[in-house]
């Protein structure tokens, strides 16, 4: 495969940007080589700048559901775009993005746009401390919720201790209210909740954990939490800025049919641009600043070209059978490949849950903590990731990372995908 203008602009990149990215993962360090440099999508597809094509399946990171230059979306941002960018000022696109969004999900009656899934969680993480007059907080192990200062944190040395920075530049003073624990362990939360009485405002999970691996959990372990939450006096959050509106329009919440106290979202619901949001009950929600006294503001919080841009996707995934469908092509991928690993006795796996999947090299069929993920198997996925960049299949570059299936995906595009996986992991176990 000819890199060569890919290779020339990452090093004019490195002249301008840390790493030469504005985001970590980007720079390849995971599978080795640089980075390619995307010049254009459309459909299940992308192209590099030396002209390379891919199957696409890391979508943006999961917010292009509907997949690349999707043509209702790209309508909808052209003519927002005609009456202007910005305006620091209520738009009629915010109610029409809001409206939406409230009169489909049962789990939520007001909301509040950011500009990042980072700031949703922040602002979220602020409005349970706001609410429950409580300053801790408690998070798990193998979930990501956003790189502010209180949420750069990695577990103690203990089953219910405060954790320490995993990041330079965070002061102790900014992590000591954070509690890490493992996931699936109930015993662990109860035991917090007994060692902090009174004193934790809220438990934050991604229920469908999905950034360190695809961790998903027993919904015994939810409803667990739901229910320390109520006896306690503390507000369940869940981050869904994954998961909501990708394995179905209300999200983990309606998948596993809890009720949150509040929830945070990203990615989708900005059909590709810039988008956060946090929302809760009415009652909860008037806690936050003009109505009470939890500040939060952003210059451009409701942009009325994103939020075009996140009715117009919204709208094609209340479709009827919208989200059936991809779920029966993702189960076809995965099928596909873990029937070949089996066949050939490979230790690798394909999980999912809904559009969501992830390939782990390991024959255990649930994984559902950090700990449980081998570190060395990571070798076998930098050979593995570039024997799929040669024949035309992009992921994200890291074994920790999920793929996802668009609505564009083809059967044709999954029958190769399955043909060259599998190819990809008969060169590995070789």
């Amino acid at each position: 495969m000819n890199r060569d203008k890919s290779i020339a602009l990452f090093d004019k990149a490195k002249q301008y940007f840390p790493g030469g990215v504005n985001s970590p993962v980007r720079a390849f360090k995971s599978v080795g080589g640089n980075p390619l440099f995307i010049e254009k999508g459309d459909g299940s597809h992308i192209w590099d700048a030396d002209g390379n094509e891919f199957i696409d399946y890391c979508c943006s990171w999961g917010p292009l559901i509907l997949g690349h230059n999707n043509p209702n979306v790209r309508k909808a941002v052209e003519e927002a775009l005609s009456y202007g960018t910005s305006f620091g000022a209520p738009t009629r696109k915010e109610n029409e993005l809001a409206g939406l969004i409230l009169n489909n999900h049962r789990f939520i009656e007001k909301i509040r746009f950011v500009s990042s899934g980072t700031e949703a969680v922040m602002s979220a993480v602020r409005l349970a401390r706001g609410y429950t007059k409580k300053d801790k907080v408690i998070k798990f192990e193998g979930c990501y919720h956003g790189h502010f200062d209180s949420m750069l944190v990695k577990a103690g040395s203990g089953l219910a201790t405060f954790g320490t920075s995993s990041s330079e530049g965070v002061p102790a003073s900014q992590i000591s209210d954070t509690i890490v624990l493992p996931l699936n362990n109930l015993a662990a939360v109860e035991e917090a909740f007994r060692q902090f009485k009174d004193q934790i405002a809220c438990i934050l999970i991604e229920p469908v954990p999905a950034n360190n691996g695809l961790l998903i959990q027993d919904s015994e372990f939810l409803l667990g939490l739901r229910d320390i939450c109520s006896t306690n006096k503390s507000l369940l959050i869940f981050d869904e800025v994954i998961s909501g509106f990708r394995i179905g329009f209300e999200g983990a919440a309606g998948y596993y049919d809890i009720q949150p106290d509040i929830m945070t979202y990203g990615k989708i619901i900005g059909g590709g641009l810039p988008v956060g949001a946090y929302a809760s009950s009415k009652e909860i929600m008037s806690c936050i600043s003009p109505e009470g006294g939890v500040y939060q503001a952003g210059t451009l919080s409701g942009n009325p070209i994103a939020m075009a841009a996140g009715k117009a996707q919204l709208e094609q995934c209340l479709k009827e059978g919208f989200y059936q469908s991809l779920q029966v092509r993702t189960r076809q991928l995965a099928d596909n490949i873990n029937w070949h690993c089996q066949e050939k006795n490979y230790e690798a796996r394909v999980l999912t849950i809904g559009s969501i999947f992830w390939l782990t090299f390991s024959k255990d069929g649930k994984i559902q903590s950090a700990d449980q993920i081998d570190g060395d198997s990571m070798s076998k996925f930098t050979n593995f990731y570039n024997g799929l960049l040669e024949n035309g299949v992009y992921l994200g570059p890291s074994g920790y990372e999920v793929g996802f299936v668009s609505e564009a995906h083809s059967n044709e595009d999954i029958e190769k995908t399955i043909s060259t996986i599998n190819t990809a992991l008969d060169k590995v176990f070789a």
